[in-house]
């Protein structure tokens, strides 16, 4: 399962009087070299996050998306219907899931989502029949903007801390709440009421990775905030001075990955092409915009009896996101109980961009019936394991009796409670916990 290389090192202690007897001490450590293993297609936070209500869903995945209109949650003034609204997230498809949302107010052929209490204001619609037809509402009403931002005030207070909350797009604007309200420019916001909801959205979720349809006007200035491109690969980067990221590079937003969530839908109901014959665009695309997650709709929603469909999937959700792959860990062979023992643990993240929540990574102690006895809690800042290969040093003490244990590492997931982030490797699993080796502790 794992390699061990015990490494002895011997020290002479010599006296200052050679009359003096020369006592040697040996000190062992062992090296672990893990087999390396492709990552699991469900680990927390990355891979697809389709839909919940677009029938079967043929694939791993750990995310889902809800949208939700506006009229919905406060259909009366000040009124929030939040409890309502995360009845739908235990359908069956979504039970064990973590959750990306996005609020709007105009979905092109589904009726209005703007309250009618604000409507009753006087904030103007105007019909329109592209994409279906429906009423884009003034964007730019002092009474639509003030309303908004008390919108996403109570939105913060509700999920800025919610721990099953993963990734959360602004929204609100444009159709679909996709920042835009193509053909017809002149429906849409001014760059002053985006600038509005962003300061509000940065206000209300200072925890959470926020994600914008497009790098431009006050977004474009912006090193924090986290991008979504809904036309993935077609539209990523395809020459044009409108696709994505020539988007994010003029306003040299490129480096923003690296802080903030990038994800997206794949081009509707065009997976078959995409992890097919134009795979390797895709995979070009993923490299280069440093895709996360993939959704609402993504391949998982498409039935396929192709073997290469599968593996194509598999490799594409395995380069997504982060992929950590533990490549040597070093500690002493014998640790005795309530004395510091320096480990190092070598890792290598073969994915395309880092995890974005300070989750605690942990190492435990289990018993001969795999129970956990001890867990150390480290100071590692999982943010910081960027794309490619790093280490991380600390010093440990453990305190359970003598005996012999197994070591485990653990990132644990704070809405289960439990770790569940696992790694690209061959190593065995117990409750979440990756046991990577053996030691002896003793008085």
């Amino acid at each position: 399962m794992y390699r061990i290389h015990l490494i002895a090192y011997f020290f002479m202690i010599a006296s200052l009087c050679l009359l003096l007897p020369i006592e040697e001490t040996l000190a062992a450590d062992l090296v672990i070299q893990p087999l390396a293993k492709a990552g699991p297609l469900d680990n927390p936070l990355k891979g697809w996050c389709p839909y919940t209500d677009a029938g079967e869903i043929h694939q791993p995945y750990s995310m889902v998306f809800q949208y939700i209109s506006w009229r919905e949650l406060e259909p009366v003034k000040g009124d929030y219907r939040f409890e309502e609204w995360e009845k739908a997230w235990d359908v069956k498809a979504a039970q064990g899931k973590h959750i990306i949302f996005r609020v709007y107010v105009d979905y092109p052929s589904l009726p209005s989502g703007l309250p009618d209490w604000l409507r009753k204001t006087g904030v103007k619609e105007t019909a329109y029949t592209e994409h279906g037809g429906g009423q884009s509402p003034d964007y730019d009403d002092p009474r639509m903007i003030a309303a908004m931002e008390k919108l996403i005030g109570a939105l913060g207070k509700r999920y800025n801390k919610h721990p099953r909350i993963a990734f959360i797009q602004l929204g609100l604007l444009g159709f679909w709440g996709e920042w835009h309200t193509w053909p017809r420019e002149k429906l849409y916001a001014s760059p002053e009421t985006e600038q509005r909801i962003i300061q509000a959205y940065r206000k209300a979720f200072p925890d959470k990775s926020l994600m914008v349809r497009y790098a431009s006007n006050f977004a474009g200035q912006q090193e924090w905030i986290g991008f979504h491109d809904d036309m993935f690969p077609q539209d990523t980067d395809n020459g044009e001075d409108w696709s994505f990221l020539a988007g994010v590079r003029k306003s040299n937003r490129t480096e923003n990955w690296k802080v903030a969530v990038v994800g997206g839908e794949m081009v509707p109901n065009k997976a078959r092409q995409w992890i097919g014959k134009d795979f390797d665009t895709t995979l070009t695309m993923l490299s280069r915009s440093h895709f996360t997650w993939i959704g609402p709709y993504c391949p998982a929603l498409e039935k396929s009896k192709s073997e290469q469909y599968s593996k194509n999937c598999e490799e594409l959700i395995q380069k997504m996101g982060y992929e950590f792959q533990i490549t040597r860990l070093i500690h002493p062979a014998q640790l005795k109980a309530n004395q510091a023992a320096q480990f190092t643990l070598e890792v290598k993240n073969q994915g395309v961009a880092p995890f974005y929540y300070p989750w605690s990574i942990e190492w435990a102690l289990l018993d001969n019936q795999g129970k956990v006895v001890e867990i150390q809690e480290t100071d590692w800042d999982l943010r910081s394991w960027q794309p490619g290969s790093f280490s991380e040093k600390s010093d440990f003490t453990f305190s359970s009796p003598p005996g012999s244990y197994e070591l485990a590492i653990g990132i644990r997931d704070p809405w289960q409670d439990r770790p569940a982030i696992r790694f690209a490797n061959d190593l065995p699993v117990n409750d979440g916990w990756t046991i990577i080796s053996k030691v002896t502790l003793a008085d």
